[in-house]
């Protein structure tokens, strides 16, 4: 029996319109064999945890370039927690301030990845930390 595929949800919350980096981490996870679901843009964090449970997902990467990060991510986290969606691995990138990372990550994000980080390090990230849940 063939072992599933890891589904991964990318998303874009909020008002940001840059999707570029977003959709070449999505084909670059696509291509390294992963399930990807890409949201498109404008999306709320209700919205995307709606999708992340009807479409069994077990990460959700986030792509904010807007600066509106501390906001949507926790509120995209939120969201999947009442659905009951706790097992969902949430990730990020974008253009976001160090400052800021340490923050994401206690409310929740798994890791935060910035403009210039090979998408090599993304999937090998995604390989380990959704096997680790599983």
């Amino acid at each position: 029996m063939a072992e599933r595929k890891i589904r991964i949800l990318m998303a874009k919350p909020g008002l940001d319109g840059h999707d570029r980096g977003v959709k070449v981490v999505a084909r670059a996870l696509r291509d390294a064999g992963f399930e990807v679901i890409y949201t498109g843009l404008h999306q709320t964090p209700e919205m995307i945890a709606n999708t992340a449970v009807q479409e069994g997902v077990d990460a959700v990467g986030l792509s904010v370039l807007s600066g509106a990060h501390n906001t949507l991510f926790p509120a995209v986290i939120e969201a999947l927690r009442k659905k009951g969606a706790n097992s969902v691995m949430v990730f990020g990138g974008g253009i976001i301030p160090e400052e800021d990372m340490v923050f994401l990550k206690d409310k929740g994000v798994k890791a935060v990845f910035t403009p210039g980080t090979s998408t090599e390090e993304i999937i090998s990230f995604v390989r380990t930390s959704v096997k680790s849940i599983h």
